[in-house]
Order: C-alpha cells, then structure tokens, then sequence
C-alpha cells in the first residue's frame, strides 16, 4: 500500500468516516473512495465497480469481484454502528442488550436518575443529562440509530429535533398514531417539513403484534436493522 493510501485511510478512520479501499490483485492499482464513491487517494476506480461498493457498505462485508478480466478487493471500512435510545424505560432495558448483541454501541440519554440508575443498565453507557444535550455531545452520523421511548414531550421533541438535524440512518419514537399525530404537529411548528418530519419511524418498530417491553424491543430492533441492510431509509 502507497504511504499516502495508508494516510488517509489512518485519518478517515480516526475521524470514523466510511471509506472503501479497492485494490486490484493482480498489478499495483488501489483506490481509497468515500461512501459517495469519490477517490480520495490513490488510483482510479475500476469501471462499473459502484453497485458493488454499494452493497459492501450496506452489508458491512469485503469482497472479490471482477471487472474488466481482473480480480479487486473491496475492504469496508464502516465506523461502528451506535444507538442512542432516549429515555431509562422498560423498552430500554431489554432493547439495550439486544442490540448491543447486534454490534451496536448503546447509549441510554435520560436526565431522570430514578429512571438512569446504574444497576438498571448494567454495562450500558449511560448519558444523565438533557436528551437535546445528549444527542449534541455524541455527534450521530450515518452510522447511527436514534429512538426515543419517553413518551415524554419535553425529552422526546428537542431530542427529535437535534436528530434530524444529523445524517442518522435511524429514528424512530415511541407512541401511537394519535401520539405521534400530535408530536409532528409540535415538530412543525419548530420549523421542519414533511419531508424531514417523514424521517421518524413511529409509532416505532415493526408491526408485528408486539405488546411486552421485550416484543417491542424486538420489533424495534428488527425495523432498525430492516433500514440499516433492506435499502428501506427514509
């Protein structure tokens, strides 16, 4: 690998940046380009090669393929999948293990510290200050899930509000129709569209009949993997 390859890739890593780096196995040609598929270091990509990159972001997997008559190596390298779950509830409690089971780095946001006890969350990082706050000091990217579970305007709106102002590939919040109905309302007064506001997966998770903390957990966990590798972002 040419030193300034190996730079940049150093850099982009450190900055948690998803970048691919494709290197033809047979000659000298390597490319470093970013999730937009634009090199930023090295050689020019092989022809016909983005579809292929494409889904080795997606699918978080390296792969060999052929273009043009010659073996390349696609390496992913993906920043790690973080979730940020608004609100110390029940849902928290078993959605937290799961989905850091699933590879997810979990943060539980929830300034109440009767619901942000420690032995509640064992082994989950726990943020015990405003949700907006939270959210803001975390910095989510396109490698992040954001849920609010709540139910509580004044922790759920500025939470949502900082979410879609990020490039979260995920967000979802708790709530039924009527519920939610009410929280856009409130969310287009604070100036987003309908586009943006489209963002919010809710009421969350998937509809599969779940009823127990558990089984909303798992429906979430399932919707959130379904956008994250299903091509089904907003």
């Amino acid at each position: 690998m040419k030193r300034a390859v190996f730079d940049r890739l150093q850099r982009l890593r450190r900055d948690k940046v998803p970048v691919l780096l494709v290197t033809a196995l047979s000659g000298a040609r390597q490319s470093l380009c970013d999730a937009h598929f634009e090199v930023v270091a090295g050689d020019a990509l092989p022809e016909g090669i983005e579809d292929t990159l494409a889904e080795a972001l997606v699918s978080d997997r390296s792969r060999t393929v052929t273009r043009a008559g010659t073996q390349v190596f696609v390496q992913v390298f993906n920043p790690p999948l973080r979730m940020c779950l608004v609100g110390a509830v029940h849902i928290a409690q078993r959605l937290a293990p799961m989905a850091a089971l699933t590879g997810y780095d979990v943060v539980v946001i929830d300034p109440r510290r009767s619901f942000a006890a420690d032995h509640r969350f064992p082994a989950v990082a726990m943020h015990k200050v405003w949700p907006d706050d939270g959210l803001r000091e975390l910095k989510p990217d396109a490698r992040t899930a954001i849920v609010t579970l709540t139910h509580d305007p004044k922790l759920d709106d500025p939470a949502l509000a900082v979410a879609l102002a990020t490039d979260a590939f995920y967000i979802g919040s708790l709530g039924s129709k009527k519920t939610h109905a009410a929280r856009l309302a409130r969310l287009k007064e604070r100036g987003f569209d309908d586009a943006a506001l489209r963002r919010i997966h809710a009421p969350v998770g998937l509809n599969i009949g779940a009823r127990s903390p558990a089984e909303i957990a798992v429906s979430v966990l399932a919707q959130v993997t379904q956008c994250l590798r299903g091509g089904t972002r907003p």
